[in-house]
C-alpha cells in the first residue's frame, strides 16, 4: 500500500529487537533475530519466527499471508516467545 510507503533510515540502528515489524519503501517485514536494521519500525510480534529446536524451524513458509492486528499489552506478554533475544 503506497499510502504507508516510507524510506529506510539514512543511518541504520545498530540493534533492532527480534520480532520488530518494519516498513522500507513498499515492503513490510519482520526481523527474525536481533540485528542491525534501517527500516521504519511500526510494531512487534510476540511470536518467534525461527527456532532451531522446533519442526518446522520457521513459523512462516513461502506464500504464507500475514495480517498484522493490534493486541493488548497483556496478550502480547502472554504470547511472548523471545526471551533472551
Amino acid at each position: 500500500d503506497q499510502r504507508i510507503a516510507v524510506p529506510r533510515h539514512a543511518a541504520p540502528r545498530t540493534k533492532v529487537k527480534a520480532g520488530s515489524v518494519g516498513i522500507a519503501g513498499s515492503q513490510t517485514g519482520i526481523y527474525p533475530f536481533d540485528s542491525p536494521g534501517g527500516w521504519q519500525l511500526i510494531g512487534q510480534t510476540p511470536f518467534k519466527l525461527f527456532n532451531a529446536n522446533k519442526n518446522p524451524v520457521c513459523l512462516l513458509a513461502p506464500g504464507d499471508e500475514v495480517q498484522f492486528i493490534s493486541i493488548s499489552k497483556e496478550k502480547f506478554e502472554a504470547q511472548y516467545e523471545h526471551p533472551g533475544s
